[in-house]
């Protein structure tokens, strides 16, 4: 019973753990003018993955050209 008891405490121990971590966003940002490619490096400090991911991707620029937008064309982040 006892090896019951500490297994069980031992599995909501961790369940209630989050995996919040430093995370890494990069972005690459191209200058359509003279083609210049230049690396900006971020950290995301105790973020959870998907919230660093939707930060990262926040932080990508858009063009729009006519009546369409595209996300990306100038900056691509990435989170690593």
């Amino acid at each position: 019973m006892k090896k019951v008891l500490l297994f069980s405490t031992v599995i909501a121990a961790v369940s209630f753990t989050s995996c919040k971590k430093d995370r890494t966003c990069t972005c690459k940002t191209t200058d359509k003018t003279t083609g210049e490619v230049t690396t900006d490096v971020t950290i995301v400090h105790d973020s959870k993955k998907k919230d660093a991911r939707l930060f990262c991707l926040g932080t990508q620029t858009t063009s729009t050209t006519g009546s369409s937008t595209y996300v990306g064309d100038d900056t691509v982040c990435e989170l690593k």
